[in-house]
């Protein structure tokens, strides 16, 4: 369903990545994979979030940095949208825990969405169309995972945590003003996790041509013939990143370089934060973007579905890329722990009395 804009965008966008690391050939060594399992998902080593940290807390982190970025006051945010695969409760909204820690509340809107690794993108496209219709003059939109996978499984070498924020603003107050989104859906049985289940499981078979790939080209193309745009007119590609690999296949199937992807690929140096993997990318791009280029990002969620966004970075983003720590501080600043201490802060085991 394409969607032309009519004067939103990012007036501030900000990022939280856990300090801790463990590397992939560790989890190999454990679990006796071939050091050639990693190497062929393009992962090097994921981001563990602390025992002290969940999805709220990496959410309240980021968006204080992307409050600080827009330089707006939180009372005057309307509505605050929190995509999450892993909240830390069943039953409670995260977006009011949120909202109350950054001084938001009792004004606004608040809600929990969910769509795998999309739902965050459902709460841009709703902030987006929030500001545009004149609903709400701020809105902000979290993106933040502590991703969860079977101990031994596959997807273990790349489920990791961190956090993305961006406000959305009016395109006169905004970094990086929107011309246009396009959203493709289908029921795709990729990944899911059943209510009493721990862990995720995935139909492997589904998850690259069906899911994936499927996804995310139609919605790029519609975006680009809605537009009257082609690869040649963006200067950043950002897609959804489970891996080091398809982020770069997809781009080559849809016709853009490499060099306009790897700026934005962060899931190499800290895995696939899932809901703030493609913000992530996102914001280390507006990280480094100048005025005047035009980026494409396009995050997907299993189950399935994809959009894909297309913004103008305007004068204002100079000035407001130093008021909050980049992508790359938090990339920069870590400390390894083994298989052992991850287990333990991520509670893959627990104590028997």
């Amino acid at each position: 369903m394409p969607v032309l804009a009519r004067g939103s965008g990012i007036a501030g966008w900000g990022a939280y990545v856990p300090r801790y690391r463990v590397k992939a050939e560790e989890i190999a060594r454990v679990w006796g994979w071939e050091p050639s399992v990693p190497r062929s998902l393009g992962v090097e080593e994921k981001a563990v979030a602390g025992v002290d940290e969940d999805s709220v807390t990496m959410g309240v982190e980021a968006a204080l940095n992307a409050i600080a970025r827009a330089g707006v006051e939180p009372g005057r945010i309307g509505a605050v949208f929190f995509g999450t695969e892993s909240k830390p409760y069943a039953v409670k909204p995260s977006a009011t825990i949120v909202a109350e820690a950054l001084g938001v509340t009792p004004e606004t809107m608040a809600s929990d969405l969910e769509f795998a690794c999309r739902a965050a993108s459902e709460g841009l496209r709703s902030a987006l169309a929030l500001v545009e219709a004149g609903h709400v003059e701020y809105a902000l939109v979290i993106g933040s995972d502590t991703a969860q996978a079977s101990p031994g499984d596959v997807l273990e070498f790349t489920a990791a945590s961190g956090a993305a924020a961006l406000v959305v603003g009016p395109s006169g107050d905004s970094v990086a003003v929107l011309e246009g989104v396009y959203t493709y859906v289908t029921d795709t049985p990729d990944f899911w996790r059943g209510a009493h289940s721990p862990y995720p499981l995935h139909g492997e078979g589904f998850t690259g041509e069906p899911a994936y790939f499927h996804h995310i080209e139609s919605a790029v193309k519609g975006l680009m013939e809605r537009l009257g745009l082609r690869p040649g007119d963006f200067d950043y590609a950002v897609f959804h990143q489970p891996n080091g690999r398809f982020p770069l296949r997809v781009a080559q199937r849809l016709g853009f370089p490499r060099e306009k992807v790897l700026p934005g690929l962060v899931t190499p140096r800290i895995g696939n934060t899932y809901n703030a993997s493609a913000l992530l990318g996102f914001a280390r791009v507006l990280d480094q973007a100048r005025p005047g280029q035009r980026i494409l990002l396009a995050p997907f969620g299993s189950g399935a579905g994809s959009d894909a966004y297309s913004f103008l970075v305007t004068d204002r983003i100079e000035e407001r890329r130093g008021r909050a720590p980049s992508v790359d501080d938090y990339m920069e600043a870590k400390r390894y722990v083994d298989y052992a201490v991850y287990a333990k802060m991520r509670g893959l085991y627990t104590r028997i009395a």
